[in-house]
Protein backbone atom coordinates (compact mmCIF):
# COMPACT_ATOMS: atom_id res chain seq x y z
CA UNK A 1 0.00 0.00 0.00
CA UNK A 2 1.47 3.32 -1.09
CA UNK A 3 1.02 6.67 1.20
CA UNK A 4 -1.74 7.91 -0.78
CA UNK A 5 -3.50 4.58 -0.47
CA UNK A 6 -3.42 5.00 3.35
CA UNK A 7 -6.79 6.07 5.33
CA UNK A 8 -5.79 8.96 7.35
CA UNK A 9 -6.86 8.59 10.91
CA UNK A 10 -10.02 10.03 11.57
CA UNK A 11 -10.29 13.58 13.50
CA UNK A 12 -12.29 13.79 16.48
CA UNK A 13 -16.15 15.19 15.88
CA UNK A 14 -15.78 19.27 15.87
CA UNK A 15 -19.02 21.20 17.01
CA UNK A 16 -21.10 22.53 14.47
CA UNK A 17 -22.96 25.92 14.83
CA UNK A 18 -25.34 27.12 12.04
CA UNK A 19 -24.34 31.37 11.57
CA UNK A 20 -27.19 33.70 12.28
CA UNK A 21 -26.23 36.15 9.30
CA UNK A 22 -22.91 36.50 10.27
CA UNK A 23 -20.29 33.70 10.90
CA UNK A 24 -17.33 35.12 11.30
CA UNK A 25 -17.99 35.43 14.95
CA UNK A 26 -17.92 31.25 15.66
CA UNK A 27 -14.77 30.65 17.87
CA UNK A 28 -12.22 28.89 15.30
CA UNK A 29 -12.93 25.04 17.16
CA UNK A 30 -16.31 25.24 15.82
CA UNK A 31 -17.46 24.12 11.91
CA UNK A 32 -18.96 27.50 10.10
CA UNK A 33 -22.12 26.04 8.42
CA UNK A 34 -23.00 28.68 5.70
CA UNK A 35 -26.03 28.56 2.88
CA UNK A 36 -24.99 28.47 -0.66
CA UNK A 37 -25.78 32.05 -0.71
CA UNK A 38 -22.96 33.05 1.79
CA UNK A 39 -20.66 30.94 0.39
CA UNK A 40 -21.20 32.73 -3.02
CA UNK A 41 -20.67 36.05 -1.55
CA UNK A 42 -17.94 34.74 0.53
CA UNK A 43 -15.90 33.82 -2.62
CA UNK A 44 -16.78 36.99 -4.64
CA UNK A 45 -15.78 38.51 -1.77
CA UNK A 46 -12.35 37.53 -1.28
CA UNK A 47 -11.45 37.23 -4.73
CA UNK A 48 -11.60 40.94 -5.25
CA UNK A 49 -14.98 40.52 -7.06
CA UNK A 50 -17.60 42.24 -5.65
CA UNK A 51 -17.64 44.13 -7.46
CA UNK A 52 -15.02 43.76 -10.48
CA UNK A 53 -12.73 46.08 -11.21
CA UNK A 54 -13.25 47.86 -7.78
CA UNK A 55 -9.79 47.78 -6.77
CA UNK A 56 -7.87 50.58 -7.57
CA UNK A 57 -5.82 51.78 -10.42
CA UNK A 58 -2.62 51.58 -9.82
CA UNK A 59 0.64 49.50 -9.59
CA UNK A 60 -0.06 48.28 -5.86
CA UNK A 61 -3.35 46.70 -6.95
CA UNK A 62 -1.27 44.13 -8.58
CA UNK A 63 0.87 42.80 -5.80
CA UNK A 64 -1.90 43.35 -3.39
CA UNK A 65 -3.84 40.50 -5.80
CA UNK A 66 -1.01 38.25 -6.14
CA UNK A 67 0.08 38.41 -2.40
CA UNK A 68 -3.56 37.71 -1.12
CA UNK A 69 -4.64 34.73 -4.27
CA UNK A 70 -0.78 33.73 -3.59
CA UNK A 71 -0.64 33.41 -7.31
CA UNK A 72 -1.96 34.30 -10.62
CA UNK A 73 -1.31 31.62 -13.61
CA UNK A 74 0.25 32.24 -16.85
CA UNK A 75 -0.35 31.60 -20.21
CA UNK A 76 0.56 32.71 -23.05
CA UNK A 77 -2.45 32.70 -25.32
CA UNK A 78 -3.94 35.91 -26.27
CA UNK A 79 -7.39 34.78 -28.10
CA UNK A 80 -9.09 37.76 -26.54
CA UNK A 81 -6.65 40.33 -26.49
CA UNK A 82 -5.02 39.30 -23.44
CA UNK A 83 -3.62 36.45 -21.53
CA UNK A 84 -4.80 34.40 -18.88
CA UNK A 85 -2.86 36.87 -16.11
CA UNK A 86 -4.32 40.03 -17.34
CA UNK A 87 -7.51 38.93 -17.89
CA UNK A 88 -7.32 38.08 -13.98
CA UNK A 89 -6.03 40.94 -12.91
CA UNK A 90 -8.41 43.23 -15.17
CA UNK A 91 -11.46 41.41 -13.79
CA UNK A 92 -10.69 43.25 -10.40
CA UNK A 93 -7.93 46.62 -10.96
CA UNK A 94 -10.10 49.13 -12.46
CA UNK A 95 -8.21 50.29 -15.89
CA UNK A 96 -5.84 47.79 -15.55
CA UNK A 97 -2.43 47.79 -17.78
CA UNK A 98 -0.17 45.07 -18.34
CA UNK A 99 2.78 47.78 -17.73
CA UNK A 100 1.61 47.66 -13.67
CA UNK A 101 2.59 44.17 -13.59
CA UNK A 102 5.76 43.40 -15.56
CA UNK A 103 6.68 46.50 -13.19
CA UNK A 104 7.35 44.38 -10.40
CA UNK A 105 7.89 40.85 -12.84
CA UNK A 106 10.55 42.39 -14.90
CA UNK A 107 12.35 45.36 -12.91
CA UNK A 108 15.62 45.75 -11.40
CA UNK A 109 16.66 43.16 -8.90
CA UNK A 110 16.25 45.52 -6.01
CA UNK A 111 12.67 46.66 -7.09
CA UNK A 112 11.30 43.38 -8.89
CA UNK A 113 8.34 42.13 -5.94
CA UNK A 114 7.20 38.85 -8.46
CA UNK A 115 8.99 36.23 -10.13
CA UNK A 116 7.75 33.08 -12.31
CA UNK A 117 8.21 29.70 -11.21
CA UNK A 118 6.22 26.27 -11.29
CA UNK A 119 3.40 26.09 -8.76
CA UNK A 120 0.81 23.75 -10.35
CA UNK A 121 1.77 25.49 -13.46
CA UNK A 122 3.41 28.02 -14.51
CA UNK A 123 2.47 30.69 -12.25
CA UNK A 124 3.42 34.67 -11.08
CA UNK A 125 4.05 34.70 -7.34
CA UNK A 126 5.35 36.81 -4.62
CA UNK A 127 8.92 37.04 -4.59
CA UNK A 128 9.05 36.85 -0.90
CA UNK A 129 8.17 33.26 -1.61
CA UNK A 130 11.07 32.11 -3.70
CA UNK A 131 12.58 30.26 -0.56
CA UNK A 132 9.77 28.10 -0.68
CA UNK A 133 10.51 27.42 -4.38
CA UNK A 134 14.10 27.03 -3.56
CA UNK A 135 13.42 23.48 -1.71
CA UNK A 136 11.76 22.21 -5.01
CA UNK A 137 14.33 23.31 -7.29
CA UNK A 138 17.41 21.76 -5.43
CA UNK A 139 14.76 18.64 -4.90
CA UNK A 140 14.65 17.94 -9.00
CA UNK A 141 18.39 18.91 -9.13
CA UNK A 142 19.45 15.14 -7.25
CA UNK A 143 19.91 11.84 -8.90
CA UNK A 144 16.76 10.12 -8.94
CA UNK A 145 15.14 12.93 -10.98
CA UNK A 146 14.51 13.68 -15.06
CA UNK A 147 16.13 16.76 -14.86
CA UNK A 148 18.95 15.74 -13.33
CA UNK A 149 19.31 13.06 -15.69
CA UNK A 150 18.83 15.58 -19.14
CA UNK A 151 21.23 17.80 -17.44
CA UNK A 152 23.95 15.41 -16.58
CA UNK A 153 23.42 13.92 -20.16
CA UNK A 154 24.09 17.56 -21.79
CA UNK A 155 26.40 18.96 -19.12
CA UNK A 156 28.58 20.59 -21.60
CA UNK A 157 25.14 22.16 -23.34
CA UNK A 158 23.99 23.31 -20.13
CA UNK A 159 27.36 24.60 -18.74
CA UNK A 160 27.46 26.65 -21.88
CA UNK A 161 24.38 28.29 -21.72
CA UNK A 162 25.30 29.02 -17.80
CA UNK A 163 29.06 30.81 -18.86
CA UNK A 164 27.43 32.69 -21.65
CA UNK A 165 24.93 34.20 -19.62
CA UNK A 166 27.22 35.21 -17.00
CA UNK A 167 29.27 36.66 -19.70
CA UNK A 168 26.36 38.55 -21.79
CA UNK A 169 24.01 38.98 -19.67
CA UNK A 170 19.61 38.33 -20.70
CA UNK A 171 19.15 36.32 -23.87
CA UNK A 172 16.27 34.86 -25.65
CA UNK A 173 15.91 31.29 -25.78
CA UNK A 174 16.31 31.24 -29.80
CA UNK A 175 19.95 32.46 -28.99
CA UNK A 176 21.12 28.60 -27.99
CA UNK A 177 19.10 27.07 -30.64
CA UNK A 178 21.08 25.98 -33.76
CA UNK A 179 18.97 24.96 -36.90
CA UNK A 180 19.18 21.85 -37.65
CA UNK A 181 20.22 20.50 -34.38
CA UNK A 182 19.44 17.54 -32.25
CA UNK A 183 16.25 17.29 -30.78
CA UNK A 184 14.69 14.66 -27.99
CA UNK A 185 11.64 13.53 -26.97
CA UNK A 186 9.97 16.40 -24.78
CA UNK A 187 6.55 16.93 -23.62
CA UNK A 188 4.32 16.29 -25.90
CA UNK A 189 6.47 16.85 -28.95
CA UNK A 190 10.04 16.95 -29.48
CA UNK A 191 12.07 19.77 -28.62
CA UNK A 192 15.79 20.61 -29.32
CA UNK A 193 18.01 19.75 -26.83
CA UNK A 194 19.45 23.27 -25.74
CA UNK A 195 15.77 24.37 -25.57
CA UNK A 196 15.31 21.11 -23.07
CA UNK A 197 18.25 21.92 -21.22
CA UNK A 198 17.26 25.51 -20.96
CA UNK A 199 13.90 24.50 -19.43
CA UNK A 200 15.44 21.94 -17.07
CA UNK A 201 17.98 24.71 -16.11
CA UNK A 202 14.51 27.28 -15.19
CA UNK A 203 12.93 24.37 -13.37
CA UNK A 204 15.72 23.48 -11.41
CA UNK A 205 15.94 27.40 -10.27
CA UNK A 206 19.27 27.73 -11.99
CA UNK A 207 18.09 30.69 -14.52
CA UNK A 208 15.04 32.79 -14.08
CA UNK A 209 13.24 34.57 -16.80
CA UNK A 210 14.55 38.36 -16.79
CA UNK A 211 11.60 39.51 -18.93
CA UNK A 212 9.58 38.60 -21.80
CA UNK A 213 9.49 39.66 -25.55
CA UNK A 214 5.72 38.83 -27.05
CA UNK A 215 5.75 35.86 -25.17
CA UNK A 216 9.14 34.68 -25.88
CA UNK A 217 11.09 33.90 -22.57
CA UNK A 218 14.24 36.00 -22.14
CA UNK A 219 16.70 34.20 -19.70
CA UNK A 220 19.23 35.30 -17.26
CA UNK A 221 21.04 33.94 -14.01
CA UNK A 222 19.28 33.87 -11.12
CA UNK A 223 21.88 35.31 -9.31
CA UNK A 224 21.53 38.62 -11.83
CA UNK A 225 18.01 38.56 -11.02
CA UNK A 226 17.46 38.43 -7.39
CA UNK A 227 19.54 39.81 -4.02
CA UNK A 228 21.44 37.58 -2.59
CA UNK A 229 20.18 37.63 0.62
CA UNK A 230 17.12 36.36 -1.08
CA UNK A 231 18.35 33.27 -3.22
CA UNK A 232 20.39 32.35 0.31
CA UNK A 233 17.40 32.12 2.33
CA UNK A 234 16.72 28.70 3.59
CA UNK A 235 13.11 27.40 4.54
CA UNK A 236 13.07 23.80 6.81
CA UNK A 237 11.25 21.46 4.80
CA UNK A 238 8.36 21.19 6.35
CA UNK A 239 7.79 24.58 6.69
CA UNK A 240 7.66 24.23 2.78
CA UNK A 241 5.31 21.54 2.28
CA UNK A 242 3.16 23.11 4.69
CA UNK A 243 3.25 26.46 2.43
CA UNK A 244 2.60 24.39 -0.80
CA UNK A 245 -0.95 23.45 0.78
CA UNK A 246 -1.11 26.57 1.94
CA UNK A 247 -1.10 28.15 -1.46
CA UNK A 248 -3.81 26.10 -2.99
CA UNK A 249 -6.30 27.03 0.23
CA UNK A 250 -5.46 30.98 -0.66
CA UNK A 251 -5.99 30.54 -4.49
CA UNK A 252 -9.66 28.68 -3.97
CA UNK A 253 -10.56 30.23 -1.22
CA UNK A 254 -12.84 27.50 -0.19
CA UNK A 255 -11.52 24.15 -0.67
CA UNK A 256 -11.61 20.61 0.23
CA UNK A 257 -8.97 18.09 0.53
CA UNK A 258 -10.79 15.84 -2.20
CA UNK A 259 -10.32 18.53 -4.72
CA UNK A 260 -9.32 17.24 -8.12
CA UNK A 261 -5.43 16.05 -8.61
CA UNK A 262 -4.61 19.05 -10.72
CA UNK A 263 -4.94 21.36 -7.64
CA UNK A 264 -2.40 19.56 -5.44
CA UNK A 265 -0.28 18.41 -8.05
CA UNK A 266 3.22 19.55 -6.65
CA UNK A 267 2.29 19.20 -3.27
CA UNK A 268 2.76 16.05 -0.71
CA UNK A 269 1.04 13.11 -1.07
CA UNK A 270 -3.08 12.61 0.47
CA UNK A 271 -2.23 11.24 3.70
CA UNK A 272 0.20 14.41 4.38
CA UNK A 273 -1.91 16.83 3.10
CA UNK A 274 -4.36 15.35 5.63
CA UNK A 275 -1.51 15.39 8.41
CA UNK A 276 -0.69 19.35 8.02
CA UNK A 277 -4.45 20.49 6.90
CA UNK A 278 -4.93 19.25 10.36
CA UNK A 279 -2.00 20.89 11.80
CA UNK A 280 -2.71 24.63 10.62
CA UNK A 281 -6.25 24.33 11.88
CA UNK A 282 -5.04 23.27 15.09
CA UNK A 283 -2.72 26.46 15.42
CA UNK A 284 -5.77 28.61 13.56
CA UNK A 285 -4.69 28.95 10.35
CA UNK A 286 -7.35 27.31 8.85
CA UNK A 287 -10.90 26.60 10.08
CA UNK A 288 -13.54 24.23 8.82
CA UNK A 289 -16.15 25.14 6.79
CA UNK A 290 -19.25 23.32 5.68
CA UNK A 291 -21.39 24.61 2.52
CA UNK A 292 -25.33 23.63 1.73
CA UNK A 293 -25.16 21.62 -1.40
CA UNK A 294 -21.32 21.07 -1.07
CA UNK A 295 -20.49 17.59 -0.29
CA UNK A 296 -17.16 17.80 1.10
CA UNK A 297 -16.07 19.05 4.32
CA UNK A 298 -14.06 22.73 3.14
CA UNK A 299 -11.22 25.04 4.81
CA UNK A 300 -10.68 28.79 4.33
CA UNK A 301 -8.19 30.96 6.06
CA UNK A 302 -8.87 32.09 9.17
CA UNK A 303 -7.87 35.52 8.13
CA UNK A 304 -10.46 35.32 5.90
CA UNK A 305 -13.49 35.44 7.87
CA UNK A 306 -13.75 39.68 7.33
CA UNK A 307 -15.27 38.20 4.15
CA UNK A 308 -18.30 36.55 5.42
CA UNK A 309 -19.41 39.72 7.00
CA UNK A 310 -22.30 41.64 5.13
CA UNK A 311 -25.39 40.56 3.25
CA UNK A 312 -26.27 40.91 -0.23
CA UNK A 313 -23.76 42.38 -2.96
CA UNK A 314 -24.36 46.15 -2.80
CA UNK A 315 -23.48 46.18 -7.13
CA UNK A 316 -23.97 43.32 -9.48
CA UNK A 317 -21.42 43.68 -12.15
CA UNK A 318 -20.20 41.07 -14.85
CA UNK A 319 -16.94 40.39 -14.99
CA UNK A 320 -15.08 38.24 -17.72
CA UNK A 321 -13.04 35.35 -15.70
CA UNK A 322 -10.06 34.22 -17.27
CA UNK A 323 -9.83 30.30 -18.41
CA UNK A 324 -7.50 29.60 -15.55
CA UNK A 325 -8.50 31.88 -13.01
CA UNK A 326 -8.31 30.94 -9.13
CA UNK A 327 -12.16 31.47 -8.57
CA UNK A 328 -12.73 28.44 -10.80
CA UNK A 329 -9.79 26.04 -10.28
CA UNK A 330 -11.76 23.84 -8.31
CA UNK A 331 -14.48 22.44 -11.12
CA UNK A 332 -16.72 20.48 -8.55
CA UNK A 333 -17.14 23.44 -6.39
CA UNK A 334 -18.36 25.05 -9.73
CA UNK A 335 -20.81 22.15 -10.25
CA UNK A 336 -22.35 22.27 -6.51
CA UNK A 337 -22.30 26.05 -5.74
CA UNK A 338 -22.80 27.84 -8.34
CA UNK A 339 -24.42 25.07 -10.70
CA UNK A 340 -21.66 25.70 -13.17
CA UNK A 341 -20.01 23.41 -15.31
CA UNK A 342 -16.70 24.32 -16.97
CA UNK A 343 -14.05 22.95 -18.92
CA UNK A 344 -11.20 24.80 -20.58
CA UNK A 345 -11.57 23.16 -24.41
CA UNK A 346 -8.62 24.80 -25.38
CA UNK A 347 -6.85 21.45 -25.71
CA UNK A 348 -10.39 19.95 -26.63
CA UNK A 349 -10.53 18.50 -30.37
CA UNK A 350 -12.67 21.36 -32.44
CA UNK A 351 -15.73 18.17 -33.02
CA UNK A 352 -15.98 17.70 -29.34
CA UNK A 353 -15.97 21.04 -27.86
CA UNK A 354 -19.09 21.97 -26.16
CA UNK A 355 -18.70 25.93 -25.87
CA UNK A 356 -15.80 26.85 -27.92
CA UNK A 357 -12.03 26.96 -27.98
CA UNK A 358 -11.20 29.86 -25.70
CA UNK A 359 -14.65 30.57 -23.50
CA UNK A 360 -14.84 32.87 -20.38
CA UNK A 361 -16.99 32.34 -17.59
CA UNK A 362 -19.70 35.58 -16.79
CA UNK A 363 -19.65 36.23 -13.46
CA UNK A 364 -23.05 38.46 -12.60
CA UNK A 365 -22.60 39.53 -8.87
CA UNK A 366 -22.38 36.46 -6.87
CA UNK A 367 -23.51 33.78 -10.15
CA UNK A 368 -21.73 32.15 -13.00
CA UNK A 369 -24.85 33.11 -15.40
CA UNK A 370 -23.23 32.06 -19.03
CA UNK A 371 -20.15 31.90 -21.21
CA UNK A 372 -18.68 34.57 -23.82
CA UNK A 373 -16.01 33.67 -26.41
CA UNK A 374 -14.60 37.56 -27.42
CA UNK A 375 -11.88 37.37 -30.23
CA UNK A 376 -9.47 40.09 -31.18
CA UNK A 377 -8.78 40.74 -34.77
CA UNK A 378 -5.36 42.60 -34.36
CA UNK A 379 -4.97 43.90 -38.00
CA UNK A 380 -8.44 45.43 -38.37
CA UNK A 381 -8.33 47.00 -34.66
CA UNK A 382 -11.63 45.11 -33.63
CA UNK A 383 -13.09 42.53 -30.47
CA UNK A 384 -15.28 40.82 -31.96
CA UNK A 385 -17.81 39.30 -29.28
CA UNK A 386 -20.81 37.16 -29.98
CA UNK A 387 -23.79 37.21 -27.64
CA UNK A 388 -23.50 35.40 -24.61
CA UNK A 389 -24.72 32.07 -23.87
CA UNK A 390 -26.70 32.41 -20.89
CA UNK A 391 -27.59 29.72 -18.61
CA UNK A 392 -29.95 30.30 -16.03
CA UNK A 393 -33.74 31.34 -16.66
CA UNK A 394 -34.26 35.49 -16.02
CA UNK A 395 -37.34 37.38 -15.64
CA UNK A 396 -36.89 40.23 -17.88
CA UNK A 397 -35.79 43.00 -15.82
CA UNK A 398 -32.92 41.29 -15.13
CA UNK A 399 -31.67 40.51 -18.51
CA UNK A 400 -31.99 44.15 -19.11
CA UNK A 401 -30.05 44.82 -15.83
CA UNK A 402 -27.53 42.01 -17.10
CA UNK A 403 -26.94 43.54 -20.48
CA UNK A 404 -26.26 46.91 -19.16
CA UNK A 405 -23.17 45.12 -16.87
CA UNK A 406 -22.25 42.87 -19.31
CA UNK A 407 -22.15 46.32 -21.63
CA UNK A 408 -19.89 47.75 -19.50
CA UNK A 409 -17.58 44.72 -18.90
CA UNK A 410 -17.17 44.66 -22.42
CA UNK A 411 -15.93 47.80 -22.42
CA UNK A 412 -13.34 47.47 -19.85
CA UNK A 413 -12.22 44.41 -21.79
CA UNK A 414 -11.98 46.56 -25.19
CA UNK A 415 -9.63 49.19 -23.50
CA UNK A 416 -7.50 46.25 -22.09
CA UNK A 417 -7.10 44.76 -25.16
CA UNK A 418 -6.42 47.84 -27.05
CA UNK A 419 -8.55 47.59 -29.66
CA UNK A 420 -10.35 50.46 -31.24
CA UNK A 421 -13.59 49.05 -31.02
CA UNK A 422 -16.19 46.76 -30.53
CA UNK A 423 -17.98 43.97 -33.13
CA UNK A 424 -21.49 42.26 -31.58
CA UNK A 425 -21.78 39.41 -33.73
Amino acid sequence: MTLEQETPPRPAPVPRRKPDGDASHLPPSEVMELTAEQARRFLVRRHFLAPPRSLPARAESVLRVVRELGSVQFDPLEVTGARNDDLVLAARIRNYRRAWMERWLYGAPAERQLFEAYNKSLNILPVEELPVHRVDWEHWRRRDGAYYRLLTRHADIAAAILERLAREGPLPGSAFVERGGARLQWGWGHVTVPRAVLYGLFRTGQIGIARRERNVRVYDRMEHLFPAALLDTRLPDEEVRRHQLLSRFRGVGLLGLRAGAEIWSGTVPARERSRLTEAMIADGTLRRVRAQGVRDERYMLSADARFLRGGALRSREVALLAPLDPLVWDRELLRQLFDFDYVWEVYVPEKSRKHGYYVLPLLWGDRLVGRIEPRIDRKAGVLRVPAPRLEHRMRRTERLELEVALGRAIEAHRRLSGAARVERI
